[in-house]
C-alpha cells in the first residue's frame, strides 16, 4: 500500500512526502504509527526512498531507482486490459532449471508470470505477447539459466484446441472471480465519504491484476470476459475520484 501511495500521489508531483502526512494517510486505513514507521524505514533501507531531515521534520523523497520502478508499473497498471490487436504468433520458452536451484526456479517462475506467460508443464511457458520475447530472455538470463533455455516466435498449428491450451496455461475462472469481485466492490457510484482513502484501494486493489491476468487477445478469451468490465470501472472510478483525492492528498502532505 506504501508503493501504491507513492505512484499515485508522490510520483505525480515529483516531489516528496512528508512522515507526517503518509501517518495521517495510514492511520486513516486502521495502520498503527510504529508499523507506517518501520515501512517507511524498511523501503530506505531497500533503496526506494530517501530521507530529507528538515530541522525536526523528515521528508521522504524517491530514489532515481523507486522513480523508473513506479514509473514503469504506473504505465502497465494505468493501461492494462485485453490486448485489442493479434497477429497470431506465440512465445514459447523451455527452460531446464535444478531442482535444487530455489532461487532460479522462484526468479522464472514469479517473473514470466508477472510479464503474462502461462505455463504448459514443467519448463514451458507461452504468452501471445510476442513484444515480450526480449522480456523472456531478459529474466532467464537474470535467473542465470540462460545457456539451458530456448525461446521462439511462432505460430501455432494444431492439433488439440486452442482454448483448451489457454486453459490449461492460465487459470481464467479463478482471474474471472477476482474480477468479479473487484466489481462488486466499487460498483457504487457517486464520490465516498473518504475519497483520498478510496482511491488508494481502488488503485491498490486493480495493481495486482497484472500480475494475475495475462491480458489474452479477445479471441482468446471467453465471449463475455468480465475483466473487461472491471477495466472500465476502474478508468472510470479513478477519472471521478482523482481531482478530489489529490486535493486531500497536497492537503495533508502541505500542513
Amino acid at each position: 500500500m506504501l508503493f501504491t501511495l507513492l505512484g499515485e500521489f508522490v510520483l505525480p508531483d515529483e516531489g516528496g512526502a512528508w512522515t507526517s502526512a503518509v501517518l495521517a494517510v495510514f492511520e486513516r486505513l486502521g495502520v498503527a504509527e510504529k508499523a507506517t514507521r518501520q515501512a517507511l524505514m524498511r523501503t530506505s533501507n531497500a533503496g526506494w526512498l530517501t530521507a530529507q531531515k528538515v530541522g525536526r521534520r523528515t521528508r521522504w523523497l524517491l530514489t532515481p531507482a523507486a522513480t523508473r520502478l513506479l514509473t514503469d508499473g504506473a504505465r502497465r497498471i494505468y493501461s492494462f486490459g485485453p490486448a485489442t490487436e493479434w497477429d497470431g504468433q506465440w512465445v514459447l520458452v523451455q527452460v531446464r532449471v535444478p531442482e535444487t536451484d530455489r532461487r532460479a526456479r522462484h526468479v522464472v517462475r514469479t517473473r514470466l508470470a508477472w510479464a503474462g506467460f502461462g505455463s504448459l508443464g514443467p519448463g514451458l511457458w507461452i504468452s501471445p505477447h510476442a513484444a515480450r520475447e526480449q522480456e523472456a530472455v531478459r529474466v532467464l538470463r537474470e535467473a542465470g539459466v540462460a545457456d539451458d533455455a530456448h525461446v521462439f516466435v511462432a505460430r501455432r498449428t494444431g492439433l488439440s484446441d486452442t482454448r483448451a491450451m489457454v486453459a490449461a496455461a492460465w487459470d481464467l475462472p479463478h482471474i474471472e472471480a477476482q474480477y468479479e469481485h473487484f466489481i462488486a466492490e466499487f460498483r457504487p457510484p457517486g464520490i465516498p465519504a473518504d475519497v483520498l482513502l478510496r482511491q488508494l484501494e481502488l488503485v491498490h486493489a486493480w495493481r495486482r491484476f497484472p500480475a494475475l491476468d495475462p491480458a489474452l487477445p479477445r479471441d482468446l478469451l471467453p465471449p463475455r470476459w468480465t475483466g473487461s468490465k472491471a477495466a472500465e470501472l476502474f478508468a472510470d472510478r479513478r477519472e471521478r475520484w482523482m481531482g478530489e483525492a489529490r486535493r486531500e492528498w497536497l492537503r495533508l502532505n502541505n500542513s
